[in-house]
C-alpha cells in the first residue's frame, strides 16, 4: 500500500513541477490568443475516450478477480465435501480417501499458492494427486447400496473439483491484452498532457488541477494492475477457503 501511494504522489509531484516550469519559463504573454475553447473541446473528447478504456479495463480485471474467488471457493468446498463423504465409504477406502484429499489440499496451499503468487506455471502434481483420489473413490463390488451411493456422490464432487481447478489455473494465467495496457498508458499521458494546453493565469489553480487528475489516473491504473493478478498483490485471493476446512 505504501509503495502504491508513493507512486501516485510521485507522479502528481512530477506533473506539478512541469506546470511550475512552464509558468516560470514560458508564461502566457499579454498578446497570446486564448486557447481554452479549442483545448477544452479536445480535452473533453480525449477524456471521454480514455474513460471508456479505463472502464473496459476495470470491468475485465474485476471479472478476472471475481472468477478466481469463485473457482477457489468451489474447489475448496468440493474438497471438503469429499472429505466428509469418506465417512460413508468402507473403512479402508475411507482412511485412504481422507489421506489423499488432505494431501491434495496441502499441496494446493503449500506448493501451488506460492507458485501462483510468484506468477510461475503450475506442474501436474496436483492432477496426479487427484487421480489417486479418484482411484480411491472406487467402491468394491460387495459394497452396500449406501456405500455405492456415497461413491457416486464422491465422483460427482470430484468432477466439480476438476472444473474449479481448471478455472483456477486459467485465472492464474489470464492477463489483460497488451493493446489495453497501451491504451491505458498512452491515454493517461495524453489526458494529463492536454491539461497543459489551458492558459490558466493562476499557477496554483493549474497545479491543483494537474496534481488531482494525475493522482486519480495513476491510482486507477495501479488498481487495474493489482486486480490483473488475482493471486498476487494487495488484493490477492488467499487460500483461506482451503485452510478454513482443513
Amino acid at each position: 500500500m505504501t509503495q502504491t501511494f508513493a507512486i501516485v504522489l510521485g507522479v502528481a509531484l512530477l506533473a506539478a513541477a512541469i506546470v511550475l516550469i512552464k509558468h516560470r519559463f514560458w508564461p502566457l504573454g499579454p498578446d497570446d490568443e486564448p486557447r481554452e475553447d479549442v483545448a477544452e473541446y479536445i480535452s473533453m473528447m480525449v477524456g471521454v475516450l480514455y474513460a471508456l478504456v479505463l472502464g473496459l479495463a476495470l470491468v475485465s480485471v474485476w471479472d478476472m478477480h471475481s472468477s478466481a474467488e469463485d473457482h477457489t471457493a468451489a474447489e475448496a468446498s468440493a474438497a471438503h465435501q469429499i472429505h466428509l463423504l469418506a465417512a460413508g465409504l468402507p473403512a479402508g477406502e475411507a482412511d485412504r480417501m481422507r489421506g489423499a484429499i488432505g494431501e491434495y489440499v496441502h499441496h494446493v496451499t503449500a506448493t501451488e499458492w506460492p507458485a501462483m503468487t510468484r506468477g510461475a506455471a503450475l506442474d501436474t502434481t496436483g492432477w496426479q494427486i487427484l487421480d489417486r483420489v479418484r482411484a480411491t473413490g472406487a467402491v468394491p463390488a460387495d459394497a452396500t447400496p449406501a456405500q455405492q451411493a456415497t461413491g457416486q456422490e464422491t465422483l460427482a464432487q470430484l468432477s466439480v473439483l476438476d472444473d474449479a481447478r481448471r478455472g483456477r489455473e486459467s485465472d492464474a494465467e489470464d492477463r489483460l491484452a497488451p493493446v489495453i495496457w497501451f491504451g491505458l498508458i498512452v491515454g493517461g499521458v495524453l489526458t494529463i498532457a492536454f491539461m497543459f494546453m489551458f492558459g490558466v493565469q493562476r499557477s496554483f489553480t493549474h497545479v491543483v488541477m494537474v496534481m488531482g487528475l494525475s493522482a486519480l489516473i495513476t491510482f486507477t491504473v495501479l488498481l487495474i494492475h493489482q486486480l490483473e493478478s488475482p493471486f498476487n498483490g494487495l488484493l490477492a485471493v488467499e487460500p483461506e477457503a482451503f485452510t478454513r476446512y482443513f
